[in-house]
């Protein structure tokens, strides 16, 4: 009997771990208390398939591809705002603004093939045909770009979440992740497609190449079907860029337009006549504006600093700013080729008709003075009196220019295009009733004031091409250099909203209207 009592009493065999599970089949599914939040875990994920796909891309995805005579390289980057990117080395870069997606076309340009291009420079008949060329090879490259950046972004995709994860599953759905991605990037740059981007690049680089490549304003405007016919021109001129290899080529310009090169607030910097001879050297400039701030405190001691004006050899129509004094208004006025508009007095000067106010205020100490904007509105108002004055004789302005914006605003309906200065920064503004407002940045870098700021102010100017006998605005350059210790140059291209791809042309723009009615301009920009 004891013995059976011990033998009840003793402890019974200890569970085997399948027995614990199959007891205790709630702990299986319990989640793991150390494992991270769902969000977490998501972006994790999302972090994978971006990295993966950018490494991809990075390792597969270029591209070479023949685009007519030269050798070049595709490739897909990831962007914020998509676009393409032309680089032409050594001269610079070409971008335009094609799509709007997370990704970016760059376009390197590695080589000429000496045979190809000896070729078209030996029978430049061929160049008739190089749009289709040129076209075509454009279309394989990017439908090979687009296959081999598929194959990148998986692979790169699916690698990084195999070598992260360890899991199979996880790493295919890094891969499809990825894919979806792409294709939704193709479809928004699809939608957002823009062929005709062409007609409004922008150009960094060597500066003196700029107008070679970008063509000039006159076939820009009226060539609307253009972008196979501007691609072939690009890539024409490349080609002679490359071909040429002690001078660049000189800028041809189209003798059917009238070029107005735009300068302001040059503020005593002496740079700027060298670079202002160098900008009516290359683009042809039949005439110069300065919307004044040419000096910094007025004095006659600055007056030798205005002498190279008198050779730049093209006209210049000023106006007075307020670090302009009146001394430096009589200096300019007794200098041959000057102009001088003050008032609302109206000149014709190079085929076009120029009126002009000079600012009320002098402020060299850049201290505020009685009037304020009051004075400019009052000047502003002189200004658009005269202005009408000169339709109602039949002599329309074509141009009306003053220092500030503030004045320069209360030209609108007046006139069609107004210039202006004194903001050191480029403005473009369409204004209620049709007057185009263009405001210059500082052609001077801002003078000695370039050195107040953490970086430079850059030196900015604009070359303004107008139809010779509408006399309207047909497109401008932005010109912009770096400022005190750089080295950079950009040019890009606008046009004004009648002159887009599309854009019916208005009854203001033929010969006969360019008068206008009162308060009814034929503006530049409506």
């Amino acid at each position: 009997m004891a013995r059976v009592r011990a033998r009840a009493q003793s402890p019974s065999p200890a569970p085997t771990p399948t027995q614990t599970r199959a007891r205790l089949p709630d702990l299986e599914l319990a989640p793991d208390a150390h494992a991270p939040p769902v969000w977490i875990r998501v972006l994790g994920l999302i972090t994978v398939v971006l990295v993966g796909a950018w490494l991809g891309l990075l390792v597969v995805g270029n591209v070479r591809a023949q685009v007519g005579p030269m050798d070049t390289t595709m490739t897909l980057r990831p962007s914020l705002h998509g676009g393409t990117k032309i680089n032409v080395s050594p001269l610079g870069a070409l971008y335009l603004d094609t799509h709007v997606a997370p990704v970016r076309l760059d376009v390197n340009v590695d080589q000429l093939d000496p045979v190809r291009s000896q070729a078209l420079v030996d029978h430049p008949e061929r160049l008739s045909g190089l749009q289709d060329e040129v076209a075509q090879d454009v279309e394989h490259g990017t439908l090979d770009v687009a296959v081999r950046s598929c194959v990148a972004v998986v692979s790169g995709a699916t690698a990084l979440g195999l070598a992260v994860y360890r899991r199979p599953s996880r790493a295919l759905t890094a891969g499809g992740l990825a894919l979806a991605l792409l294709a939704t990037s193709g479809v928004t740059a699809y939608a957002t497609w823009n062929p005709k981007s062409v007609l409004e690049p922008r150009f960094s680089g060597l500066l003196s190449s700029a107008p070679a490549l970008v063509g000039n304003a006159r076939s820009i405007v009226t060539e609307f079907d253009v972008y196979q016919q501007e691609l072939a021109r690009l890539v024409t001129n490349v080609t002679k860029l490359y071909d040429v290899t002690s001078t660049l080529p000189a800028y041809t310009p189209d003798p059917t337009t009238l070029r107005v090169l735009h300068v302001s607030d040059i503020h005593l910097n002496p740079a700027s006549w060298k670079i202002i001879a160098s900008l009516v050297e290359q683009y042809k400039v039949n005439v110069i504006v300065d919307s004044g701030d040419t000096m910094d405190h007025g004095t006659a001691a600055e007056n030798g600093f205005l002498d190279p004006v008198a050779d730049l050899g093209v006209p210049y129509v000023w106006v007075r700013g307020n670090h302009d004094s009146d001394v430096t208004q009589r200096y300019l006025s007794r200098m041959k080729n000057v102009h001088v508009l003050d008032d609302g007095r109206a000149e014709t000067i190079a085929g076009l008709r120029f009126a002009g106010i000079g600012d009320p205020q002098f402020t060299p100490d850049r201290s505020a003075m009685p009037g304020g904007d009051t004075a400019e509105v009052e000047a502003g108002d002189r200004l658009a009196t005269a202005l009408r004055e000169q339709r109602a004789a039949d002599t329309p302005a074509d141009v009306a220019i003053a220092h500030e914006p503030t004045a320069a605003r209360m030209t609108d309906g007046e006139v069609p295009l107004v210039l202006a200065g004194h903001l050191h920064h480029e403005q473009n503004e369409l204004l209620p009733h049709g007057t185009r407002l263009r405001v210059e940045g500082s052609t001077g870098g801002s003078g000695l004031r370039a050195v107040e700021g953490k970086y430079p102010d850059p030196i900015e100017a604009s070359i303004l091409y107008f139809d010779r006998d509408t006399r309207r605005l047909q497109a401008w350059d932005e010109i912009k250099l770096g400022g005190l210790g750089e080295t950079t140059a950009e040019v890009s291209r606008h046009l004004p909203e009648e002159n887009q791809p599309g854009a019916t042309p208005s009854p203001s723009q033929s010969p006969s209207s360019s008068g206008g009615t009162p308060g009814t301009p034929s503006p530049s920009g409506s």
